[in-house]
């Protein structure tokens, strides 16, 4: 009997253990996954949280209910991996051993890596919301503002969903104007990137967004520490941002226990081949969704287009053949811009975001780079695909490689 060991119960971890429960033969394999606690969250729902349109109830579930049976879920936190040894030891004190292990345990918002973030101003003026508690704190605190300058804030990449600081300050602005505050808040979009998007197409197209809504944007920000104090954001070159309400993205990192173990790199994600997914250094060890250092999004159609790779190509590792799928860092993402509408993006490794139609060519419905009520649509109807078709491993007509039909290429002449 050989044990399939997945450390994290979250997107990747869930749709990998589902969809291998299926393919290996349970008289072969034991498959076990590993989390800290039985709370499955829908993390891209905490984006509507502040906003009032989404609760708690909204974006939490058991994780038990998604995980197969036949998999074996067990709660703890993880202390150590120690891979000559083949085992994992918790926290407290239980060891688990493994033939292959897929570490699949994400990232998460650290504030405690900049000076000045946490302290007296923490969920008072200073707010996230890539946590949970953090999004209804600031739900409260937007019901409280009414007039000053409101600061979005990106500390450093990578970040999970890279595209939700934008969005937030998409659907500021609406919520803002729907309530006859717009004019009196000042909008700023702050950023260590060099535009909007880390692409340059979307980049130019969502910095024109921003412009038409009179939101400023500061690029090339590299934060070095928050004056809380002040309420000002100063950076590396001396720089400095006030503001009255900021929402900022902490510096992202992966698990303390990557670290620990000697997997990962100097923000805990685990290298990996790029196309193959399998750890750089240890051939019965993968890396999948946040929790490796590839150089896609970070974010749930990465980690749903890489788990349909990895699960072809572990079957070939296994049996010691060559992994001959590669993942080509395949992302799409809605991204939400007010007034019930969002854009959508789809892109890869090599190939920026195009305009142009998707799934279908021409036919669409969901319209590519441009701002439709449909791509608005189908952002609200993903919750649902996610709960019921994404977590439990059942197919999804999507091919897990971008194609280029319905794209629309520009010239040099155009």
């Amino acid at each position: 009997m050989r044990n399939l060991l997945v450390l994290g119960a979250g997107t990747a971890g869930t749709m990998a253990a589902n969809k291998l429960r299926r393919r290996l033969d349970d008289r072969d394999w034991t498959i076990t996954v590993v989390d800290r606690d039985d709370e499955h969250h829908y993390q891209p729902g905490y984006l509507f949280i502040p906003f009032g349109t989404y609760d708690r109830d909204d974006v939490v579930r058991t994780r038990h209910h998604f995980v197969a049976d036949g998999i074996r879920l067990v709660l703890g936190e993880i202390d150590r991996v120690e891979p000559e040894a083949g085992l994992v030891r918790l926290e407290d004190g239980r060891t688990l051993p493994y033939d292959y292990l897929v570490i699949a345990t994400g990232t998460t918002p650290r504030p405690d890596q900049t000076p000045g973030m946490l302290g007296p101003e923490w969920r008072k003026s200073i707010f996230d919301f890539y946590t949970l508690d953090g999004a209804e704190a600031l739900a409260d605190a937007l019901l409280e503002l009414d007039h000053g300058r409101l600061v979005v804030h990106i500390t450093e990449m990578p970040i999970k969903c890279p595209v939700a600081p934008l969005e937030f300050t998409f659907l500021a602005d609406d919520w803002l104007s729907e309530r006859g505050l717009r004019q009196n808040v000042e909008l700023v979009f702050v950023t260590p990137l060099d535009g909007p998007f880390t692409r340059p197409i979307a980049s130019a197209r969502l910095g024109a967004m921003l412009e038409d809504r009179n939101i400023v944007v500061e690029s090339d920000f590299m934060l070095e520490r928050i004056d809380a104090e002040n309420r000002t954001l100063v950076s590396y070159d001396e720089r400095e941002i006030p503001f009255d309400l900021l929402v900022t993205v902490p510096v992202n990192m992966g698990a303390d226990f990557v670290a620990r173990s000697g997997l990962g790199d100097e923000l805990n994600y685990v290298p990996v081949d790029k196309h193959t997914l399998l750890s750089t250094k240890y051939p019965n060890i993968f890396a999948l969704g946040d929790a490796s250092d590839i150089p896609a999004s970070k974010a749930g159609s990465v980690a749903h287009f890489a788990c349909e790779v990895f699960v072809e190509n572990f079957l070939k590792h296994i049996d010691g053949l060559p992994m001959t799928v590669a993942f080509d860092g395949h992302a799409n993402c809605f991204v939400e811009s007010g007034d019930d509408r969002a854009l959508l993006i789809d892109f890869n490794y090599e190939t920026e975001p195009l305009p142009g139609k998707y799934p279908v060519p021409v036919v669409g419905p969901l319209s590519l780079l441009e701002e439709t009520r449909a791509n608005h649509l189908g952002k609200l109807a993903f919750r649902h695909v996610y709960w019921n078709v994404l977590l439990p491993g059942r197919p999804v007509p999507l091919p897990s490689h971008m194609s280029m039909a319905g794209k629309h290429v520009h010239t040099k002449e155009e």
